[in-house]
């Protein structure tokens, strides 16, 4: 396989379709330049990929397929990955912007991590028998409860962890038996025609994965097309929520991982340096690009004053620029156009009476670079406190009672993720089972990421879940089969 940042063709059915699309470019959002080139995918091209996806899902292999040698062929895929490990990370960084330590934990181990322990999963006891019982005329009978692949399904993945998000999905998809069509943000499209060549070394049969490229049009065709029974998608509220009403003209199940403006509650008797270290890292991880980011920053009265001037003084220190330079600690935003939305709503929270405690302003060199910013002094109201902003700023609300602090962080349309700092975790646990949201972390969580647990969202955050047993089921048919035993 070869890692490449120019491409001619889209995978489609096994192999690289010409397209008639016109030519995109992909910038580097650190340094502005262009580093490759891909085609844009066209309505003929989704037609194209939707009927090999079909064709391998009713009339090949792969469904059909025994687990265990379907298992082996995924395997494989991610060896192929993880053979041009190197090559693969300079592409990530290049296109997305992320750091090098951001690349091997989550691209890399979290990525490989979530699809190898789906593989894992689907080759597990999902199918049941209950016992067999004595009916009318002594006849022994009982039901088997089995899961079926759905079919072809559509996975349409958002810029801001593409090949991390790309095999969360692929995972699950792929190890129950379905085939899939894969669309990468036209951001970062490089993540995901990769993924094609690995399929093809790895000896998927055609048709299995296929990766077409392109913008919202692409992406409204694969949602509405009746021939595709699934779609799974991870990005904005207001896109999730066109996916679902495109989708419902043809009844298909739909998986929505959205938005998210999650709260770090701080109580008073929290360590303020330690709750600083878990507010910073996460509203500038990735430039803040992230759905579970942590940026409501819900913090007792008595500690606001010290938890600000920690914030700032973090601030201060961090390294802004290329992710490709040694001692770089946060990279940029992922283009000049969500470089401006940070800036108008930075703009926007002054107008609402917030004190921008720190930064508020772009970094003065190429590349889409801006201050890690905090926010103090709005409503919990604000519109910077209620919409997601998607890069490094962060709002800083006091509370006065534990009830109090509930209340703030439930009062949001979004409930992804959230936090609780205590040096009293009894407490702390009262608070998460209170806060409504799909996980917390209590003192910054545990030391790793646990496979098995499921990401979910409450209210605009998403629909149905992703990773663990949960969200593998999520592209699977329960089916009951009730037989006679003679």
């Amino acid at each position: 396989m070869e890692v490449r940042t120019t491409y001619d063709g889209l995978f489609v059915d096994g192999g690289w379709r010409t397209s008639a699309g016109a030519t995109t470019a992909v910038v580097n959002p650190a340094t502005a330049a262009v580093v490759g080139t891909v085609p844009e995918g066209t309505a003929t091209d989704l037609d194209a990929a939707v009927v090999a996806a079909r064709r391998a899902y009713d009339e090949g292999p792969w469904p059909r397929m025994p687990q265990a040698e379907r298992g082996r062929l995924l395997r494989r895929f991610v060896e192929v990955l993880d053979a041009h490990r190197t090559e693969l990370a300079r592409v990530i960084t290049a296109e997305s912007g992320a750091l090098p330590w951001l690349v091997e934990s989550t691209h890399f181990g979290l990525g490989f991590g979530r699809f190898s322990h789906a593989v894992d999963l689907a080759a597990g006891e999902l199918d049941s028998v209950t016992p067999l019982k004595v009916g009318a005329g002594s006849v022994l009978g009982g039901t088997a409860l089995v899961h079926e692949p759905l079919g072809v399904v559509g996975l349409i993945t958002p810029f801001n962890f593409p090949l991390f998000l790309n095999l969360s999905k692929l995972g699950p998809a792929l190890a129950l038996g379905n085939t899939a069509i894969l669309k990468p943000s036209p951001l970062t499209p490089l993540e995901g025609l990769v993924l094609g060549a690995a399929a093809a070394e790895a000896g998927l049969p055609p048709g299995v994965l296929n990766v077409v490229t392109g913008g919202p049009e692409v992406g409204e065709r694969l949602v509405t097309d009746p021939r595709v029974d699934m779609i799974s998608f991870t990005g904005s509220d207001r896109t999730g929520s066109a996916v679902m009403r495109a989708a419902a003209d043809s009844l298909k199940p739909v998986v929505l991982e959205l938005g998210g403006k999650s709260a770090l509650v701080v109580r008073e008797d929290a360590d303020v340096q330690h709750a600083a270290d878990i507010a910073f890292a996460s509203f500038t991880l990735h430039a803040g690009q992230g759905c579970v980011l942590l940026t409501r920053h819900v913090v007792h009265r008595a500690l606001v004053d010290d938890f600000l001037d920690a914030l700032a003084t973090r601030a201060e220190a961090a390294v802004i620029g290329d992710p490709a330079e040694p001692g770089t600690t946060m990279g940029p935003l992922v283009s000049e156009a969500q470089r401006r939305r940070v800036a108008d709503y930075v703009r926007i929270g002054a107008e609402e009476g917030g004190e921008v405690v720190c930064g508020g302003k772009p970094v003065d060199r190429d590349g889409f670079f801006y201050r890690p910013t905090v926010i103090h002094g709005v409503s919990p109201k604000a519109r910077v406190a209620q919409e997601e902003i998607f890069g490094p700023v962060a709002v800083v609300l006091p509370f006065d009672s534990d009830d109090q602090a509930v209340a703030i962080a439930n009062d949001s349309r979004f409930g992804l993720s959230g936090g609780v700092v205590s040096a009293d975790t009894g407490k702390a646990w009262e608070i998460a089972r209170r806060l409504r949201t799909g996980s917390v972390r209590i003192n910054g969580g545990g030391t790793a990421p646990d496979l098995a647990a499921p990401i979910t969202g409450w209210g605009a955050s998403g629909v149905g879940a992703e990773h663990g047993l949960t969200g593998l089921l999520e592209f699977a048919q329960p089916k009951s089969i009730a037989f006679r035993a003679g």
